[in-house]
């Protein structure tokens, strides 16, 4: 049914060839919100598709790379809903996290009460943008009835060992008083404070996600729908490897440490371990060593991602220990390096510096010996004085083994240490059990009591959820408010019912994002965290997001799914079937250098240019004080470079389709997009042009009649069908939305030359017109649902299916040749596509263009190039 305002606007009395966005969007926005247009339920009549853009955090604030992302998501879902699918498209907020809890501490307001509001303003600003969410299914992983069930499904993991407790050296943030994963840490500092990280040893709560690496990897295969780069790094970050465990006695009474290697082939030329400065053997000899013991207290700020260790300066301190080498018994030197990783491994490596790199330098710098054992298999000579040499080869100063290749060495001289017992192969995984407790307090409380009798006790389901307080306090340190409140830690055993303590921990926010995407299929069970409706939608048909998200959250939501599928909850082994990693949005970037040596970053908004013939700035001014401002180039909208632009105002001024359309016009989604103020003023001039064309034919309600048109007529209706053809290619099978909409403009400018008054031009005219509102209403919805009602249908448009191909209309009978005098361009000719070439000499020769070249000539040849032209050749 339309709104009575809708019903109004169908009046030639209220029609107006103006585009108004601020009535049109509202109303449409009305019409779906009351005929609950975007509301899904299972239908095993249709096929389905579940649509899924990752979910914001609730900042308050929708910037551009949420209106980019979220218009990639709908015009795809609109797309496939047109093609007859049963659609799912929700929406809901990642509510968790330290951002919360900053702004909470600094506005003086709990981060529950700052969350909610936030969410409530983000909400509407997703509606204005018109974005065809089933909002029924919304969800906010800060609330009880969500972060219940990850609490039931923990204890679950819990009571099969999948969960685990132990110490560990983690990165600690002094200021923010918690744990950051390695990626968390920038230049040695936490990535929200700025403080310089420490490694410090606590006891924290882990997964297994190691007892699915394999599966991991080869599943992989099965991601046919994700973006190679994606693939590969999700591979890489698993990191399987075969190698050999080996043994290394060591002196005095440390008994042995062991190394794992991928190149035994370069055992005989280990000439030092190295160990990582929190390793056992290390802090045990810096207890009578003031001098190491400052080097490991100097490691507690090192660089602790594994990508910053290729590259952190290496350091290092000899422990005056020895180890003995496994096949040659000689004594080889134990240190400590600072590019050891302690959560690594074993803590320990056994170094080559004639055949690593690292291992090289680190030689090179402490007067080390450097033993080379491979040469390279084509007998030519390195001089390993000068770098390591790296590839395999041929064994040399390896006793029995020389000679062997670097492939069968590895098998003779792990077999060897096998005899032995002084090593095994193995397969090592550079992936590491997933921590997950976070030390902060805006998480979901971890389900775990502990007893000084019993131990660790996982909460009865009886009791859960494990519910947060959220009227809270926080003092002036910053840290977790409930690890203060005893109305919150103190309990009783579930076990023996004596006092006991509650985890004060909370779950990584990775923790909340890896399984969301399941519970939207049935967000309104109370009894369950999933049922049979999850089997219905999932795996998710397409997922789109960021690349930044390709290793953590991708890696971590696959590893959740597994569990939740070993749990009996789903019955696929994928959560997402396609993946579409969006660009990012670049701006124009200004600055000024302050008194501090530092950069005041000055909103292009605010800046006024001048370019070169190569649109290159050659002159920037403030447009506040008038001053010379510095130009950085394009950079990622952000807050910190102040080069953002804000999607509400924009959206006041240009309406919500014509921001939906630039977002997808300036560039691929895959690619990265460069913000231009006149590209959006571009978009809304393409709009208004539509709506003028549209409006002007609002009372033509000629049909065509396809046996009775002109040559001319017959070219355009088959340009509104090749159109047709190539947006039903570029929407549904490539995502190429900018050339869709590069294909209508151009279909809209051909219409728009038409001024043929006849019946038959205005049938075509009207079948164009309509055919490009339809494939334009995925990207443009509102003026689409307008300009359908206008144009005389009583079906809403976001129930129209997408147009059919008429594969008639793309036969052609005459084609445009061109004629050729000499080999230059004299004339076009429209010749049948079944004519002879005695046919098509004759229309050539009698163009009347052609007529002038050839006159009082002698025409010696006429060459026919089959649908493409005619050359005559005359003197």
């Amino acid at each position: 049914m339309l709104h009575d305002s809708q019903k109004l606007s169908m009046n030639p009395e209220f029609m107006q060839d103006q585009y108004n966005h601020k009535t049109i969007e509202p109303n449409a926005q009305q019409y779906w919100a009351d005929n609950k247009s975007f509301q899904v339920s299972e239908d095993t009549n249709k096929e389905k598709f579940y649509c899924l853009s990752m979910f914001p955090y609730p900042s308050g604030k929708l910037h551009m790379g949420h209106v980019r992302n979220y218009t990639i998501g709908d015009v795809i879902s609109r797309f496939q809903r047109m093609q007859g699918k049963n659609v799912l498209q929700p929406m809901g907020w990642d509510a968790f996290g330290l951002p919360a809890e900053n702004a909470a501490i600094k506005h003086n307001v709990p981060p529950a009460q700052w969350t909610d509001e936030n969410i409530a303003d983000m909400r509407v600003q997703l509606n204005q943008m018109g974005l065809a969410y089933d909002w029924t299914r919304e969800l906010a992983t800060c609330k009880p009835d969500y972060y219940r069930w990850e609490q039931w499904f923990f204890t679950k993991l819990y009571e099969k060992g999948l969960v685990y407790r132990k110490k560990s050296t983690v990165n600690w943030d002094p200021v923010d008083q918690t744990v950051l994963a390695n990626e968390q840490v920038v230049d040695g500092r936490g990535w929200r404070s700025g403080a310089l990280v420490e490694q410090k040893e606590i006891s924290q709560w882990f997964l297994k996600i190691t007892a699915y690496a394999d599966e991991l990897i080869d599943e992989v295969k099965k991601l046919q729908g994700w973006p190679q780069r994606v693939r590969t790094m999700q591979v890489n970050w698993v990191g399987r490897s075969e190698g050999v465990e080996i043994k290394f006695e060591v002196e005095a009474d440390f008994q042995t440490l062991e190394v794992f290697t991928t190149r035994p082939d370069t055992l005989m030329g280990v000439t030092y371990l190295a160990v990582a400065a929190q390793h056992p053997l290390a802090l045990s000899v810096a207890e009578n060593n003031a001098e190491l013991a400052a080097f490991i207290q100097a490691c507690k700020h090192t660089k602790v991602s594994e990508a910053d260790m290729a590259t952190i300066e290496k350091k290092g301190y000899p422990t005056g220990i020895m180890a003995i080498h496994p096949l040659t018994g000689e004594r080889v030197p134990v240190w400590v390096a600072n590019f050891v990783l302690m959560s690594y491994g074993s803590g320990a490596v056994m170094s080559v510096p004639a055949h690593d790199q690292r291992d090289w330098e680190f030689s090179k710098l402490y007067g080390l010996e450097i033993k080379q054992v491979i040469r390279p298999s084509n007998q030519n000579t390195v001089d390993t004085a000068t770098a390591a040499f790296t590839d395999k080869g041929i064994l040399i100063n390896s006793g029995e083994f020389n000679g062997q290749n670097s492939y069968d060495a590895f098998d003779t001289i792990a077999e060897k240490l096998a005899i032995q017992k002084k090593g095994n192969k193995t397969i090592n995984y550079r992936l590491r059990d997933w921590g997950v407790s976070r030390q902060r307090y805006w998480g979901c409380p971890i389900p775990i009591i502990h007893c000084d009798d019993c131990g660790p006790v996982a909460v009865p389901e009886k009791d859960l959820p494990v519910k947060l307080p959220e009227q809270v306090v926080f003092d002036e340190t910053g840290g977790s408010p409930i690890k203060q409140m005893p109305e919150f830690y103190e309990t009783t055993c579930p076990s023996c019912g004596k006092a006991a303590r509650r985890e004060t921990d909370t779950f990584d926010t990775f923790f909340e994002s890896s399984w969301y995407y399941a519970r939207y299929t049935c967000a309104d069970n109370d009894d369950g965290m999933l049922d049979e409706r999850a089997n219905y939608w999932l795996p998710v048909d397409q997922y789109i997001g960021g690349i930044e998200h390709a290793v953590l959250h991708l890696l971590y939501s696959r590893f959740f799914h597994k569990l939740m599928r070993d749990e009996g909850l789903v019955e696929s082994d994928e959560p997402y079937k396609n993946l579409l990693t969006q660009g990012m949005v670049l701006a124009d970037t200004y600055y000024r250098d302050n008194e501090k040596g530092g950069k005041d970053w000055i909103n292009p908004q605010d800046v006024k240019t001048k370019t070169d013939d190569k649109g290159r700035v050659i002159e920037a001014i403030s447009t506040l004080d008038g001053k010379t401002v510095i130009s950085a180039g394009m950079s990622k909208m952000s807050k910190s470079k102040n080069n953002g632009v804000d999607p509400k105002y924009l959206i006041e001024k240009y309406g919500a389709d014509t921001l939906r359309l630039f977002s997808i016009f300036a560039a691929p989604p895959n690619q990265s997009m460069e913000w231009s103020d006149s590209g959006v003023e571009g978009a809304q001039r393409f709009i208004k042009r539509l709506w003028r064309l549209a409006t002007q034919n609002i009372n033509n309600h000629i049909r065509t009649d396809t046996d009775n048109l002109s040559d001319s007529l017959r070219a355009l209706r088959r340009k509104i069908h090749q159109t047709l053809q190539k947006v039903t290619d570029d929407m549904g099978e490539r995502f190429a939305f900018n050339t869709a909409i590069a294909a209508n403009m151009e279909l809209l400018n051909e219409l728009s030359k038409l001024h043929d008054k006849s019946d038959a031009a205005q049938a075509v005219l009207k079948e164009g017109i309509e055919t490009i509102v339809l494939m334009l209403s995925p990207i443009i919805p509102h003026m689409g649902h307008e300009l359908w009602i206008k144009l005389g249908h009583q079906k809403a448009i976001i129930d129209e299916a997408w147009p059919k191909v008429d594969t008639q209309a793309l036969v052609q009978n005459n084609i445009e040749m061109i004629v050729q005098v000499n080999g230059k361009v004299r004339g076009k000719i429209q010749v049948n596509v079944n004519a002879d070439d005695e046919s098509i000499k004759i229309l050539a020769q009698n163009n009347e263009n052609v007529q002038r070249f050839i006159e009082n000539t002698t025409i010696r040849k006429i060459i026919v190039v089959k649908g493409r032209l005619v050359n005559i050749v005359a003197n």
